[in-house]
């Protein structure tokens, strides 16, 4: 049976695995599924068509599964998925999608998630992510894997941050942040890449070179956003290795919104 706390309100239409844990206070709604091994803090509330992973591990006071901050939000339907491995620390609030979107907001594997992090409707949070505390997502936002936000990031809606890319602490970001990108300020601006992070995830320097080259021709050599693209869209030739780096670059340059633009 689950470890379940008496003082604990758990919806008999819930399904927790046989292994979940569940602090004191918490309350679980109906429409909640939550895997093996995740174990619940006290005065934690999950609500709403909210799906957690495996192995998760969610804090007192976090807040998971409410009604998006959305005034055309009309009770749909609309889901919260978590993955696998995930820590979610004290005050966290993510809500579920809504129906301007996909109706999913969701959550991948394996990220940290600190205090007070706002994850809003319908954002898509990759892998291997690190939020620092405050860290603030809009609704729509899309972020790759690997991603770190410093403290009191603040992100608009619907930008996209990029894989592997890196903010400063007290960052505000109204625009595309490219992959491997370092910014910093308010408004962000580009200051290097995170070359120090792509080291420590086992980049060879033959990749690290090829990154260093996209950095320049983005924003060192007075390029236009298209000449830079075609620039970057040669550098993998004798380098084959980073063919995936350049694609992922050129992939999301190319999605980019005109309207928003990158960081520069």
């Amino acid at each position: 049976m689950s470890t379940i706390h008496a003082t604990a309100l758990v919806d008999p239409a819930a399904e927790l695995d046989s292994t979940v844990s569940v602090g004191p206070y918490s309350i679980i709604g109906p429409h909640v599924k939550i895997g093996a091994g995740t174990c619940i803090g006290p005065h934690v509330v999950i609500e709403g068509h909210t799906t957690i992973g495996r192995d998760n591990r969610i804090f007192q006071f976090a807040s998971l599964g409410a009604i998006p901050q959305d005034k055309k939000y009309h009770d749909e339907p609309c889901e919260l998925v978590i993955g696998n491995r995930n820590t979610i620390r004290e005050f966290c609030t993510f809500n579920i999608g809504s129906p301007g979107d996909v109706g999913v907001t969701r959550v991948g594997d394996d990220n940290w998630i600190m205090a007070y992090c706002h994850i809003a409707h319908d954002c898509q949070v990759g892998n291997q992510t690190i939020f620092a505390n405050n860290t603030q997502l809009a609704g729509h936002v899309h972020v790759g894997d690997w991603a770190i936000f410093g403290g009191f990031t603040v992100v608009h809606q619907f930008v996209q941050i990029g894989a592997h890319s890196m903010t400063a602490m007290c960052t505000l970001l109204f625009a595309d942040l490219p992959p491997f990108v370092m910014c910093q300020g308010q408004p962000a601006g580009a200051r290097s890449m995170n070359f120090e992070g792509l080291r420590r995830r086992g980049f060879s320097a033959e990749r690290i070179a090829v990154v260093k080259a996209m950095h320049k021709a983005l924003y060192r050599d007075d390029l236009t956003l298209q000449a830079a693209c075609e620039r970057i869209a040669l550098l993998d030739e004798n380098c084959p290795e980073a063919t995936q780096d350049v694609q992922m670059m050129l992939s999301f340059l190319k999605q980019s919104s005109p309207q928003r633009g990158i960081v520069r």
